[in-house]
């Protein structure tokens, strides 16, 4: 479990099934349609899935990401930080977990949906790399638009 730098002691790795209920308890105050017990064991299930979960010094979940990766195309499915972490890099250290995952397994390129009202979480994507490629109009339940976000990986791994 590699450890990661940051302003929170992070340690990455492999979500299970031991972590679900922490998971499921950041995903209920995060999102307004909350994935079920079920999409979660979906994805630890899924060949072409790679969820994993940032631990604090503490052995606590303090945020999951549920990444794809098919042929050469990744995709980053959800992502969630509990709320006493926000702010102190947990999100950064997962996407880039993510993108040095799929740059190892020779992904084109990640992509990814995001509200249009979430300002954090596109402010992140830019600064990791990503750029908005295009817009699903009334795409959520409420009728709020999403923003398509892709970061390209080049040959040599470089976003």
């Amino acid at each position: 479990m590699p450890r990661m730098a940051g302003l929170c002691d992070i340690t990455i790795c492999r979500m299970s099934e031991a972590d679900i209920d922490a998971v499921l308890a950041i995903e209920e105050v995060s999102y307004p349609r909350p994935w079920a017990r079920e999409h979660f064991l979906d994805e630890i299930r899924s060949p072409f899935a790679f969820p994993l979960v940032a631990l604090d010094s503490e052995g606590r979940v303090a945020g999951y990401i549920c990444p794809t990766l098919l042929l050469d195309e990744g995709e980053i499915r959800n992502v969630a930080v509990s709320a006493d972490k926000r702010g102190c890099g947990v999100g950064s250290i997962l996407v880039e977990k993510v993108l040095e995952e799929c740059r190892q397994r020779n992904a084109s390129y990640v992509g990814l949906e995001v509200r249009v009202s979430n300002v954090a979480a596109r402010s992140l994507y830019l600064k990791l790399g990503f750029r908005e490629t295009g817009l699903r109009p009334r795409y959520y339940e409420n009728g709020e638009d999403a923003i398509l976000m892709e970061c390209t990986l080049d040959r040599s791994g470089e976003r």
